[in-house]
């Protein structure tokens, strides 16, 4: 969630900027420019404003006005003809087409980029409603032992993008001192819970039945039948699950994957056990 706030911040920042930059725009079509030139001129061919006697502040404003647009004095004491009302033109007063453009273009920018910090802001929350990312109820363990055997030693649960395995209880004594708590859990009741990602590239691996083995078709990573790496190019064994076990059933969350156990790494000896489904692993 550390991320989150930089790319929120970056997301107003990028808004500030834009309305910022269309806001001076408009005002300097608003405003216009005088030329230094054009000011100068102005100076000098302005006339002194008569000022007459008994004429109030306003009247002498508003002939000092009309001087400076080049008009005649209009005498004080006359009243000056009530100007009929014209209706402007909607089109002057309008948006007119670049200005649309402008618009359309700006709010379109904060368009995606209100959807892409929406979407970051989507991927990076935490999945707690269920599915991958959140803690899943695998079921009883009877249940899962009775999958694993159906499906010749492994046991596969796409909502959770992982396989559940045996793991067995001659093997607690050494898995002890590499595993964590989180791992061990599950291990002590006789099943070990893996992501399906290779480590090495990120390949769906499948099970081999022959072997006995997870192996990799992209190139050749080998483990065993807990994730422990034997060959191929592999840096570590496959990276496994938090879980939980509680009143005879598992739960696997998801969210909290957990590093595979370095190369070298053999707690429970299996060799494979058949023809490799893949073939090309170097064997460490």
């Amino acid at each position: 969630m550390i991320i989150v706030i930089p790319i929120v911040a970056l997301c107003a920042l990028a808004a500030l900027v834009i309305l910022s930059s269309l806001q001076r725009r408009q005002a300097d079509s608003a405003t216009g420019h005088i030329s230094r030139e054009t000011r100068r001129r102005d100076r000098t061919s302005r006339k002194p404003t008569p000022v007459l006697e008994g004429s109030s502040g306003r009247e002498v404003e508003r002939a000092a006005q009309l001087a400076r647009k080049g008009g005649d004095l209009v005498p004080v004491s006359e009243a000056a003809p009530i100007a009929v009302f014209v209706p402007p033109d909607e089109d002057e007063i309008g948006v007119n087409r670049r200005q649309f453009l402008n618009r359309s273009i700006i709010g379109g920018f904060l368009l995606g980029l209100g959807g892409f910090g929406g979407a970051v802001l989507a991927f990076l929350w935490p999945n707690t409603s269920g599915g991958f990312g959140s803690k899943i109820s695998v079921g009883k363990l009877n249940d899962i032992a009775s999958d694993i055997q159906a499906g010749n030693g492994f046991a596969y649960y796409p909502e959770g993008r992982m396989w559940v395995t045996a793991y067995p209880a001659n093997a607690l004594e050494k898995a002890r001192k590499i595993y964590s708590p989180a791992e061990l859990t599950g291990m002590e009741a006789g099943v070990i819970a893996l992501y399906q990602k290779c480590v090495h590239l990120g390949c769906r691996v499948p099970s081999c039945a022959t072997s006995q083995w997870f192996e990799c078709p992209c190139h050749g990573s080998q483990y065993n039948q807990v994730g422990e790496k034997k060959a191929g190019p592999a840096p570590r064994g496959l990276d496994r699950f938090a879980m939980e076990v509680s009143g005879g059933s598992l739960t696997v969350n998801t969210g909290q994957i957990i590093l595979g156990p370095p190369i070298g790494t053999n707690t429970t000896g299996q060799e494979a056990e058949g023809p490799h489904c893949v073939s090309g692993g170097a064997h460490h």
